[in-house]
Formats: structure tokens, sequence, C-alpha cells
């Protein structure tokens, strides 16, 4: 049985050099982004969310990515998850994209906020129907009897919404990281990775740099 120590991959496809990157970060993430949709890689838009409580208890997870601008990164959620727990406690965040066939990996930390509940809407309603009943089922991150119980909550609401209209819930909507700074990820042979961060500066401009791997 091979040893977990033993598990390694030597990264040769390409490079990142300052000469290459755009000029902000969003930018450079809309390339990386559609280079990785064209390489039609499996659950492109899952990013690890990680977040902290107001004491500083960490916490991460798998969500998805459903829309990015000059603004920030939005995701949707029920906000009285333990994650909409931790952000409205403390708002500060950090995206992590990792994209293994390009040998590539994003890291975004910033501040979040609530959208606006026309974003939300709009996100919602553009969802399938099990899954905005889904939105109203779960009671997210709160512990529940059992499998069957939750089935029978949905059955419930399917029932309740079969002859009204399936709105938004309250509780449930999206969220927006607007950056502070942006890292870009190339592997590189012999571990000795290519590493370009965006920092932004208090006039709004980009800072750009490059990290020791």
């Amino acid at each position: 049985m091979i040893s977990v120590a033993d598990i390694r991959k030597d990264y040769k496809l390409r490079s990142l050099l300052e000469n290459d990157v755009a000029a902000d970060p969003f930018l450079q993430f809309s390339t990386w982004w559609a280079e990785a949709v064209n390489a039609e890689i499996i659950e492109v838009n899952a990013m690890t969310l990680a977040t902290a409580s107001a004491d500083g208890l960490p916490s991460a997870r798998i969500v998805l990515l459903k829309g990015f601008d000059e603004k920030g990164f939005r995701f949707y959620t029920n906000y009285n998850s333990f994650k909409g727990q931790q952000l409205s406690e403390n708002p500060r965040s950090c995206l992590v994209f990792f994209w293994k066939e390009l040998e590539r990996q994003v890291r975004v930390t910033g501040l979040t906020e609530k959208t606006t509940e026309e974003e939300s809407d709009t996100y919602y309603n553009s969802r399938p129907e099990g899954s905005r009943i889904g939105a109203w089922a779960s009671p997210q991150s709160q512990i529940i009897e059992n499998r069957e119980w939750l089935e029978d909550e949905e059955k419930r609401l399917k029932l309740a919404f079969n002859e009204k209209l399936l709105v938004r819930p309250d509780h449930w909507g999206g969220f927006l990281v607007r950056p502070v700074s942006v890292e870009f990820w190339q592997g590189r042979p012999s571990r000795l990775h290519d590493r370009i961060q965006y920092s932004l500066g208090k006039e709004g401009n980009w800072t750009i740099e490059r990290l020791a791997p």
C-alpha cells in the first residue's frame, strides 16, 4: 500500500509570469475561468468557502459560484445556515478554486455582504422547482430527526405550493464576496510554483506582486 507521504505530482503544464497577467484580477479571473470552462472541468464552479465566527472559530465547505463581475463573486445559501451565521458575525471570508486539470488555483480573500433582494429573487426563480422547494424544506445546518423527516417536509411543501406561486423564502439568498486580495497559483516543477497576488489599495488600485512558492 502506497504511503501517503509518497503521493506527489510534478506540475509541468504552464507558467505564470508578471507580463502574462491582466491589469486587474477580474480580467485575469475571466481569462482563467474561460480556459477552465473550455477544459470541460467537472463542477468547474465548485469552490471552497472559508468563514470564521466572531471568536475566530474557522469553518470551510464547498459551495458553487453563481456569478462574478467587477464587484466580486456571488453564491447563494440559507442565511440561517452555519456559514450564514458566521458571515453575519464576521464578514471576512476566503474562496478557493482548484482546477487540477490545469494545475491551477485561485484564492480570493475579501469582505462579504448580502446581495440585493432583486438579485436573490432573480437567481432563485431561475432554479429548478425541486431546488426552490428544497430551500423551504431544509432548515440548513440544524439537527433533524432522520431522512424521512426531510422527505416528508418536501412532500408537504410540494402540496402546499401546488396551486401557489413558489416565491423565495426570506431566509434564503445570495452573498457577494468583494475581494481585497486575489492570488493566482500555477503549478510548476519541483514545487517552485508561480504565485501572482493582486492587493487592493486605498485608492481602489491593484498592486501586482510575486509570492515565493
